[in-house]
């Protein structure tokens, strides 16, 4: 039973709608919009089945006439007919008001009146009959089965005779025995030739005389043995177990002069010497202005391609005419044709393949493909238009939506408002190991710090050697690019740390409430590097993001990975979910992607980690410096995906 039937514009403005379950007429309203929310402006229609609460809701798109044809029904029922009853619908409200929408075109939506109600009745009734007219499963008769053209002498089984089946399976033993009977087979015929003579010599000789000569038989074989015995080379002396230190020429033997650990500091500050470091290394570009993120840098193509047509003019060619020059010019455009997905195989081959090598995830790219050609099919082209243009530039705008999805995280907005309820803001990281958490997030304390917010960072890595001694570098080097002189006697920056093998959610927790106590604005949680399958640390991260609930969840990830970057996103979200003790459970908020100056144009891991998670990229790492911090452009990013 159908919960509801609608036909809208792409527009918004519904066409007719048929309601099969008693209730408020707005019940269709909310999946409707999280239809169009979360999948066509999303640009996620590689898929014609959309699940929101208790509801599958089915869609069709009319590229033509720019309708959209959404039924839905309860997600436990399966109804076989609603593909069929879909595409007769689409049929027969195209044919009967196609009039209408090509002469009338918008005013034809807005002023006309679409009775429908009793074709699709119809139409209804005819689906779900042809659902029903089935052949029931009728069973074999005997006649029909195998076991009637068995006649009765092979079914009989003599004693001592093995079955077949037996037979058979000891024909498909492994290769080794077969081996090892072929090449006994052999030795056994020359035995077999050679037992009729041995036992006529035996039965010659006494009891006494073979004895005698088996005797003498046993002691050749013991004597033959012994001398190949004999023959063997003698072991070597045993090598020491264990492996020795490697002294190097130019280094000292001495390990305890490289030992810079000591248990009694504890990560106090005042016990590790103080590093000198030169400010422009580590601030990199010094006429940036103070506290402002800057977008990635995006250049056009359309420059360059115009810089290459000036450089390289077309020569018109001697043999050819001016009419064949003109032909093919005016050869692969295409007028007032509608798009077929014949049409648009080859393009959107030549697109997935170009997806693919710029390392965004297959998977996302057939699906991406997938939308586009949905998206395209049936829209009528202009007349001097080509199929590869339109797929192109349908690809790019799908492209941009993807990488501006539906929320937008501003955290500096976000951390007034956590200022004016008097508590700090918590931004929690996360990623397998070494993406660049901890570099990173020094990198958002120095930005944070020019902008006038005190940070406290929670070294909640208790597991990797040295990942409190780097955030107590990264602190040492950032109060000294900042020192309390220049904000008025306050510390912009700090470290909270227990030291290792302790609870990272108890680290966290506590780092929290000295942060309230103390005024701290921001609370930056570095957490340990782990693998998507590694089951138990995966319920540790999902324990601590419970337990402190924080502000923002920040996925870092790397631009170097392709279809990887799928599966860690998918295994995150998923332990996060499982391990959660709430009903909405908490997952991914943002996503940070560093290494991005590593990558050239190879910039798909981008449109993978967005597509999963419909989750902005918040920030983007472009080096190694504290001022290597962007936000994502996204044309940017389009510009270097689509170049050739």
């Amino acid at each position: 039973m159908l919960d509801f039937f609608t036909i809208f514009s792409k527009g918004g403005l519904v066409l007719w709608c048929f309601q099969g379950v008693r209730g408020p007429a707005a019940a269709a309203t909310a999946p409707v919009n999280a239809l169009i929310r979360s999948v066509l402006l999303q640009e996620r229609g590689g898929s014609n089945s959309f699940t929101h609460e208790a509801l599958t809701l089915k869609y069709k798109l009319d590229n033509q006439f720019e309708l959209v044809f959404v039924v839905g029904f309860q997600k436990i029922l399966t109804l076989t007919y609603v593909d069929k009853l879909i595409d007769d619908v689409h049929k027969e409200f195209r044919d009967k008001y196609r009039n209408e929408f090509q002469q009338k075109g918008t005013l034809g939506l807005l002023n006309g009146t679409f009775d429908f109600k009793d074709d699709f009745m119809r139409l209804l009734r005819d689906a779900e009959e042809s659902s029903k007219v089935r052949a029931p499963t009728v069973m074999k008769t005997f006649e029909q089965s195998l076991k009637s053209q068995k006649t009765v002498k092979c079914m009989i089984e003599t004693r001592g005779e093995k079955p077949k089946e037996k037979v058979k399976n000891k024909k498909n033993k492994g290769s080794k025995k077969e081996g090892t009977e072929a090449v006994a087979a052999p030795g056994k015929a020359s035995a077999g030739d050679k037992q009729p003579s041995a036992a006529g010599d035996r039965e010659e000789l006494t009891k006494d005389e073979i004895l005698q000569k088996n005797r003498e038989e046993f002691f050749k074989r013991h004597m033959k043995a012994g001398e190949k015995s004999s023959k063997s080379p003698k072991p070597e002396a045993q090598k020491e177990k264990g492996k020795k230190p490697r002294v190097w020429d130019l280094g000292n033997s001495n390990a305890k002069v490289l030992d810079y650990s000591n248990s009694a500091t504890n990560g106090s500050a005042e016990a590790c010497p103080v590093e000198e470091f030169d400010p422009d290394t580590a601030l990199g570009d010094r006429n940036r202005e103070p506290g402002r993120l800057y977008d990635l840098e995006y250049e056009s193509d359309d420059e360059a391609e115009e810089e290459k047509v000036i450089q390289n003019p077309s020569k018109p060619s001697a043999k050819k005419g001016g009419l064949g020059g003109m032909f093919g010019m005016l050869k692969g455009l295409v007028g007032s044709k509608s798009l077929t997905r014949e049409d648009m195989d080859p393009v959107l081959e030549k697109m997935k393949d170009h997806l693919i090598a710029k390392n965004v995830a297959a998977e996302i790219a057939v699906q991406l493909c997938e939308s586009v050609a949905k998206k395209l099919e049936g829209k009528v082209m202009g007349t001097f238009t080509t199929v590869t243009s339109t797929v192109k530039q349908a690809l790019q705008e799908a492209l941009v939506q993807i990488l501006q999805p539906q929320r937008r995280v501003d955290v500096l907005r976000d951390v007034m408002d956590a200022q004016r309820h008097r508590r700090p803001y918590v931004v929690t990281f996360c990623g397998v190991n070494g993406v660049g958490k901890s570099t990173n997030l020094a990198k958002i304390s120095f930005w944070l710090i020019e902008n006038g917010f005190s940070v406290l960072i929670a070294a909640c890595d208790t597991f990797r050697a040295g990942a409190v001694e780097q955030l107590r570098t990264h602190t040492r080097r950032l109060n000294a690019l900042h020192p309390p002189e220049s904000h008025g006697g306050r510390t912009m920056v700090q470290l909270y740390e227990k030291g290792y093998g302790k609870d990272a959610a108890g680290i966290a927790m506590e780092a929290i409430s000295y942060a309230r106590n103390q005024g701290f604005d921001v609370v930056l949680v570095d957490t340990a590097g782990r693998m998507q399958d590694n089951a138990p640390l995966m319920t540790a991260l999902a324990k601590l993001i419970a337990v402190n609930a924080p502000d923002l969840v920040l996925f870092v990830g790397e631009a170097l990975v392709g279809n990887e970057a799928v599966d860690q996103l998918v295994k995150f979200n998923k332990a996060l979910a499982d391990h959660s003790m709430a009903q909405t459970p908490r997952l991914i908020d943002g996503i940070v992607l560093t290494k991005f100056d590593t990558i050239d144009d190879k910039v798909g891991a981008a449109i993978s980690m967005t597509y999963i998670t419909s989750k902005p990229i918040v920030f983007v790492g472009t080096g190694q410096t504290y001022c290597d911090l962007r936000s994502l452009n996204a044309k940017a990013v389009v510009a270097a995906l689509m170049k050739a």
